[in-house]
């Protein structure tokens, strides 16, 4: 993930998924070293791996350039002339957490009436019954309009943790990388999927939590305040501080599981589609082709994500709604079946958030142009020691 691009990597095809693998290099005496790029590219192989075109995310300013090359083959054109910054710049992660906020804000702001309607199942299955029944009760008792509520503390929660998930994942990817080597990256490449993510997803619910918890009062509890206006400021009030994040362990206990499978459920998806289903190589597959497989991995991913983390998402919508009340208690009041009310709706609800997300987010890397590697391949290294031809 450091300096270097194995030889395998063709830099300048255009046609990428977010799925990346990033490869380290060292001097002649051992040394993790920066080599800098020669005055003029060959169009050989061996000239493309021994160019170092990207610098150190963690020390060096970004280079960003605006223009393209007109002229693209299998092997030459330098990433200067390819993308609109290096890979690991502050531009480039800045851009990335902008991908973060429209893939996430926008994609659960648009799922609110699902989401309202799962929490209220999660909190009175008796009277909210299934999707249907649960759409039908709260239309016939509040109206159309009643579907909507919850919409900004949604938004504005979920636009703060996209930033900080898909950022974080971008930053602690290449840190965990950088510390595993190259040949470990490709071997352990699934536990370093689920780290990264984990770790983004840790500080991300810390910025998710306060609207999380406005959002469930105005959803659940009726009467209460109907507007993030209204709400935040009752809570300050009524709870203080505290009152924001009584929530943040089962958050964690949702969200970070969650997003493991996120992640590298879907990395690992993207991988397998491109080596077994894809009937061409990926480096011929145009941009919209390449969305296509990104939507059909999101997807996938999504529904492993709804099912790891729905009996903490009810804890949530419970604790929530419940003043007082703690993590054990709920989860004791609600017992083993309990936890999964309402798994169908939010299996149809985070199956296409999370396709929706991933598309909108390799959409805005396309859009602008950032570096997008390839699925990952075996380090040459690790193929001589392993005999692997």
């Amino acid at each position: 993930f450091r300096a270097t691009r194995s030889s395998h990597v063709d830099y300048h095809n255009e046609n990428e998924t977010s799925v990346f693998f990033l490869s380290t290099s060292r001097s002649s005496e051992g040394h993790w070293c920066h080599r800098s790029k020669p005055a003029a590219m060959s169009n050989s192989i061996v000239s493309a791996y021994r160019s170092n075109v990207f610098s150190n995310p963690f020390f060096m300013n970004a280079k960003c350039e605006s223009k393209a090359s007109p002229i693209r083959t299998i092997a030459a054109a330098a990433p200067k002339e390819e993308y609109s910054c290096e890979f690991g710049s502050k531009k480039f992660y800045a851009l990335c957490g902008f991908g973060g906020l429209l893939s996430c804000g926008l994609t659960h702001t648009a799922v609110v009436p699902l989401d309202m309607v799962k929490c209220r199942i999660q909190v009175d299955a008796a009277k909210y019954g299934g999707i249907v029944q649960g759409f039908k009760v709260t239309i016939a008792e509040e109206g159309v309009r009643a579907l909507g509520k919850g919409w900004a503390p949604t938004f504005f929660g979920y636009s703060m943790q996209g930033v900080c998930k898909f950022g974080f994942y971008e930053i602690f990817k290449i840190l965990y990388s950088d510390i595993l080597g190259e040949e470990n990256t490709y071997l352990w490449r699934t536990s370093l999927y689920l780290a990264a993510s984990a770790s983004a997803e840790f500080f991300a619910d810390i910025a998710l939590c306060p609207m999380e918890a406005i959002k469930v009062r105005i959803q659940t509890q009726p009467g209460w305040s109907t507007t993030l206006r209204e709400g935040f400021p009752r809570i300050m009030k009524e709870e203080g501080v505290s009152g924001f994040y009584k929530g943040l362990v089962p958050l964690w206990a949702r969200q970070i599981p969650y997003t493991m499978m996120k992640f590298a459920c879907f990395e690992r998806t993207v991988e397998i589609l491109y080596k077994y289903v894809v009937p061409k190589p990926r480096a011929d597959c145009t941009k919209p082709e390449q969305l296509i497989v990104t939507f059909a991995a999101g997807y996938i991913a999504g529904v492993f994500c709804a099912i790891v983390s729905h009996p903490a998402d009810t804890i949530v919508s419970k604790l929530n709604q419940a003043k007082g009340s703690n993590f054990m208690d709920v989860a004791k009041s609600l017992g083993l079946m309990g936890m999964w009310k309402g798994l169908f709706p939010r299996i149809i609800m985070i199956g296409t958030l999370t396709a929706l997300q991933w598309f909108i987010y390799d959409s805005v890397k396309v859009a602008f142009r950032l570096p997008r590697p390839p699925p990952p391949e075996m380090p040459e290294s690790l193929k001589k020691k392993l005999g692997v031809n």
